[in-house]
């Protein structure tokens, strides 16, 4: 057995080992956390109840808004509100990790984040404290929900057409004059485009023609990652300013590079990803080219948790969307790592 470490919640782990972890494992996993279009009415109502030091009124403050009263009671065309979706999201997220390591008795080998899960991923991994975290990702959801209400534009998820393919099709419509772009990249098959409302509209109605099975609308604000999000990379940057980070206790992969983001450029990369394609399904390949064993997802739903069983063929993957949800998943780790200390005795 090891002692259950304490903490303060909302302070990050330590800079070499969180507390009562072991590095130096067997066991190789890493964390995913999910984003916008997770969110539910109801969620987190264990949470709210255990952590009121994360999820109370210091986040009320913060937010301007009653984070617990949105998430239990909505209703759900506010809680789907971007402005309200993304940092709700992020204080779940972030709860429930904080929930994870203190019963998993090691550091993960990674991380990464969907869109504003990535925010999630680096304040797990240290690198922003959590109230700091969620102002910066309050200030991003109200920039982009304002700049997805400047111009009309949407996402949608193309079926039955892989990257290459889709890729061929934006680019086609755009030397056409349209705007029409890659936007979200989460595992083979699984490709979202983002443009003009006119653009999904042309796309929706050729998809046939085009050589697609299906086109499916989502219900989104606007066209998040890509040009129509610039006026929200601007406010992103300026929120980020001068805000202090530290070195990453484990690597977070950028959906921005698909690779661990380095000291000194996070910023910078945090401002362009708002405007750039989520490169999900290539970070998970690069997680588990490292030797990532198990893909566990920490949130909200399961949805990352897919993502990695379509991308990483005969990967392990866990979801924790609840508190009750962790002991199985420690219970896992442990028992893989100890069947690894055993095949190593023998």
């Amino acid at each position: 057995m090891w002692a259950r470490p304490t903490s303060t919640g909302s302070s990050p782990p330590s800079r070499n080992q969180a507390p009562g972890f072991k590095v130096g494992y067997l066991v190789s996993f890493a964390v995913l956390f999910p984003g916008q279009g997770s969110q539910f009415v109801g969620m987190g109502s264990d949470l709210f109840e255990a952590r009121p030091d994360l999820l109370g009124d210091a986040a009320d403050e913060a937010l301007g808004w009653s984070l617990r009263s949105m998430c239990l009671d909505g209703p759900e065309d506010e809680l789907t509100l971007t402005q309200h979706a993304q940092p709700a999201l992020f204080a779940l997220g972030y709860a429930l990790w904080d929930e994870v390591r203190r019963a998993i008795p090691q550091l993960p080998s990674g991380a990464a984040g969907h869109s504003l899960g990535e925010y999630t991923a680096l304040t797990a991994a240290g690198v922003l404290d959590f109230h700091t975290a969620l102002s910066v990702v309050a200030e991003r959801g109200r920039a982009m929900a304002a700049a997805a209400d400047a111009e009309a534009s949407g996402m949608a998820a193309v079926l039955g057409a892989d990257l290459e393919k889709v890729e061929e099709i934006t680019e086609s419509r755009r030397s056409d004059g349209g705007r029409l772009y890659v936007a979200n990249v989460n595992a083979p098959g699984q490709v979202v485009v983002a443009g003009a409302s006119g653009d999904i509209d042309w796309l929706m109605a050729e998809a046939r023609i085009l050589g697609v099975r299906r086109v499916v609308e989502l219900k989104v604000a606007g066209a998040f990652h890509t040009e129509f999000m610039e006026p929200a990379a601007d406010r992103v940057a300026a929120a980020l300013s001068g805000i202090a980070m530290e070195e990453p206790v484990f690597p977070v992969w950028s959906n921005t590079t698909a690779a661990p983001h380095r000291s000194g450029s996070i910023e910078e990369t945090l401002s362009a990803q708002v405007v750039s394609p989520v490169r999900f399904s290539e970070s998970l390949e690069q997680m588990a080219g490292t030797g990532v064993e198990i893909f566990m997802h920490v949130g909200p739903g399961d949805v990352t948790a897919g993502m990695a069983k379509r991308t990483v063929k005969g990967s392990e993957t866990i979801a924790i969307s609840n508190i009750d949800d962790i002991a199985a998943a420690a219970d896992l780790i442990v028992t893989m790592d100890r069947s690894g200390e055993a095949d190593e005795e023998r």
